[in-house]
């Protein structure tokens, strides 16, 4: 790859080998490297400049969890060595509770949960990144109710005057990240329309007409459900807290490889008001941001296995700001 040491192979490779090199072989100051001075790293709770905030964000999750492991499930990419890549990394995380820190008292408990990364790469570096982790099923494996633990973090933040604001509508959004054109009817197209269908016209049939009668989708909070009819269950109750907020697919990327199932990544938000009752909770009227990102691999009969994540301990940190 053109501007890329020749030691990857490809961006599949250059994304698994410098998450292995991070965080397994605990080089994290190879960060200083591989990440581009000033760059914005968005997740649910907030932006990070530069990479020396991403070591010392990177040291404090180790330093809790020293035996973490990364194990990347898929890369799912897009773009060319002239105008750079994006890559959407989605890792299965396995871990030990052995030191306090973030997450409470050390509670030696064993985790698994996922994360999706968003990367912009060029020349060796990433420029621009938004990661979704997902804290619910974090928190749930720890004992600890995803409400319980907003409260917690906005109470050791200061109270809800001083606490970090998570990401919102107003949070920056600016990069020099620019996507590629994209082939036109692609499966990422069709799968983004899928997904604006059902949460802005809550179009049942949609799911019924797109996805294999078989769907696997494993949810936030490490929930995993089977069949059309529980996959519209977790849609039409997430759209039901959120009746009347703007979804809106931000970014697209897909892969067609030989002997493997076609692979789309989506990144999406939710942005308005908590204003309906449902799983989270008594409608609140808290202004609401849901970063989402999605990955869903589409056999013959539709979609086979869809990944949604986001974070609920930042939905929940966001109506608690609002309500107390």
């Amino acid at each position: 790859m053109k501007g890329f040491n020749n030691k990857f192979e490809n961006l599949p490779d250059y994304i698994l080998k410098i998450t292995h090199q991070i965080w397994e072989e605990k080089d994290v100051n190879s960060i200083m490297e591989y990440y581009a001075e000033n760059i914005p790293v968005r997740s649910p709770m907030g932006i990070i400049y530069g990479p020396s905030t991403v070591v010392d964000a990177t040291n404090a999750t180790l330093d809790e969890f020293p035996d973490r492991q990364l194990l990347g499930e898929d890369v799912i990419w897009i773009g060319n060595e002239d105008e750079g890549f994006l890559s959407s990394h989605r890792i299965l995380s396995k871990a030990t509770h052995v030191k306090d820190g973030l997450y409470g008292k050390a509670t030696n408990k064993k985790l698994v949960y996922r994360v999706i990364a968003d990367c912009a790469c060029k020349n060796n570096q990433v420029y621009d990144e938004w990661l979704v982790r997902d804290q619910g099923a974090i928190v749930r494996q720890l004992e600890i109710d995803p409400k319980k633990y907003a409260a917690i973090l906005i109470k050791q933040e200061g109270g809800i005057k001083n606490c970090i604001k998570p990401f919102d509508k107003n949070s920056s959004q600016e990069t020099s990240y620019a996507p590629p054109i994209l082939s036109k009817n692609n499966i990422a197209d069709q799968y983004a329309e899928n997904l604006e269908n059902i949460l802005n016209i809550n179009s049942k049939s949609t799911i019924e007409k797109n996805y294999d009668r078989s769907v696997q989708q494993f949810q936030p909070g490490g929930f995993v459900c089977y069949g059309i009819d529980d996959v519209t269950n977790f849609w039409l109750n997430l759209r039901q807290s959120f009746p009347d907020a703007l979804f809106r697919i931000e970014h697209k990327s897909f892969t067609v490889e030989e002997n493997q199932p076609k692979k789309v990544a989506i990144r999406w938000s939710l942005v308005g008001k908590h204003s309906g009752n449902g799983i989270f909770g008594q409608a609140s009227n808290s202004e609401i941001y849901i970063m989402g990102i999605n990955h869903a691999e589409i056999g013959p009969r539709g979609i086979k296995n869809e990944w949604v994540l986001f974070d609920e301990t930042a939905i929940w940190k966001q109506i608690l700001i609002k309500t107390g």
